[in-house]
């Protein structure tokens, strides 16, 4: 529970509804009309958060702010005097925390069983993800089912539905298997009747067991996609795929270059193509870890052999080491760096902000990648920054990530949609559950 400032407990707002366009003005609600501090009932039903340094999620930080939330969403935003907090409202004291938006993680899989699936997003939430994307190994149309669905201490979720791939036996059978171009081409219509967010493809031989997808065949789901209106995302490892893929049109990578490091082509390629989004998915890097900040939803059996495991590795640090070069000369190009995870563990999202910031980018760089970038691809407009309009989607910290980037770990409080997360139910849960 958050240590507050001049109260007790940090209260839960009301349920979240739905609004009318954001307007990006300090004190003014999201419809324009009448500002927070006038009308009859003044501060019914806001609450006033004050005191905390704020990273709104564009790069911007406001010491010592104050933030008014009214229907789960961000009635102002502004620095301590700039807001007028209203008669009547509910304040909350932030001193010394931290505030940032909620994660957005743009790469990772989720559940096709529906109450697994819902235990996935509450545990992601009790990270501080409120919003995730689940890329291509679903089944029975569960994501798109649930989509719209508001659950309470869960992170909203965005999904491709089936992936597409050329056959892999032994691997998932979610994706579809194709092997022509007509194949091709009917999955995507079929992802596209039933409204998927995105399409993934992979292009990868699995380490020679499999035969990859040929540029003939994601060249035409690409083409398909965009006749659609819908965005590629594509699973890559090797250099030359990563080139031939930019040729085709893709839009986003759901991984870096893993076998090579970067060359003058590929930036070129890159270069008339800055819309490309890339979603690192950093492996990990094979040094030895503390792991004692997961024991609030990790069972202390599991942390334990958690611990054990986590020893310096030298092949996976040369494997990191070359993930990590191409994210830094990426990142120094001016390419658009977006977040994921992959997998479907609910803290990695912390582990992959370490890693990026291990590879070389400011913390301040990491958490607009992690949030209003991320955002900003999945189309989430709601989502991603801290301002008027906008979600009240965010983390309350005890010490400021951009002094040490592992203080994202730090969490006293998350809210999603305007209501606290109950993350000590989530914790008791999750742990109750490991001893079972």
């Amino acid at each position: 529970m958050l240590r507050a400032h001049a109260v007790t407990s940090i209260p839960a707002l009301r349920p979240a509804v739905l609004a009318t366009a954001a307007v990006l003005i300090v004190g003014c609600t999201p419809d324009g009309g009448e500002d927070a501090t006038e009308g009859g009932e003044e501060g019914a039903g806001v609450t006033a958060f004050e005191g905390a340094t704020v990273l709104t999620g564009d790069g911007s930080v406001i010491p010592s702010a104050v933030l008014l939330v009214r229907d789960g969403r961000f009635a102002a935003v502004g620095a301590s005097g700039e807001v007028d907090v209203p008669d009547g409202a509910e304040r909350v004291g932030l001193g010394g925390k931290t505030v940032m938006p909620a994660l957005v993680n743009a790469h990772l899989h989720l559940s096709s069983e529906r109450d697994e699936r819902i235990e996935q997003l509450q545990h992601m939430a009790y990270y501080g993800a409120g919003a995730v994307v689940s890329l291509g190994t679903e089944t029975g149309g569960i994501g798109i089912e649930m989509r719209d669905e508001v659950i309470p201490d869960a992170a909203r979720a965005k999904t491709a539905d089936r992936g597409i791939t050329m056959p892999e036996p032994g691997r998932s059978e979610a994706p579809y298997w194709i092997q022509t171009e007509e194949e091709g081409r009917a999955a995507v219509r079929e992802l596209a009747e039933r409204q998927a967010d995105i399409v993934k493809i992979w292009v990868d031989d699995r380490g020679g067991r499999y035969e990859q997808l040929p540029p003939e065949l994601y060249r035409a789901i690409i083409d398909e996609a965009h006749g659609h209106g819908l965005m590629v995302t594509a699973h890559v490892f090797y250099l030359e795929d990563a080139k031939e893929l930019l040729r085709a049109g893709v839009d986003v990578f759901a991984h870096g270059v893993r076998d090579l490091d970067a060359d003058d082509e590929l930036m070129e390629l890159w270069a008339e193509r800055p819309e490309v989004v890339l979603v690192p998915n950093l492996p990990g890097p094979g040094v030895a870890l503390d792991l004692s900040w997961l024991s609030g939803t990790v069972p202390a059996d599991r942390l334990a052999e958690m611990q054990a495991a986590s020893v310096d590795n030298p092949a996976a640090q040369e494997s990191f080491g070359i993930q990590a070069r191409n994210l830094a000369r990426f990142a120094e190009a001016g390419i658009r760096i977006s977040f994921g995870t992959d997998g479907s563990a609910a803290w990695a999202v912390h582990q992959e902000m370490e890693d990026m910031v291990r590879a070389g980018l400011t913390p301040g760089d990491v958490i607009v990648a992690a949030t209003k970038t991320s955002a900003e691809l999945m189309n989430w407009d709601d989502l991603g920054e801290i301002a008027a309009g906008r979600s009240a989607d965010f983390i309350v910290l005890a010490a400021n990530p951009l002094d040490d980037i592992t203080n994202t770990r730090r969490i006293d409080a998350v809210y999603l949609r305007g209501d606290m997360v109950d993350r000590d139910g989530i914790s008791a849960r999750l742990l109750g559950a490991g001893t079972q």
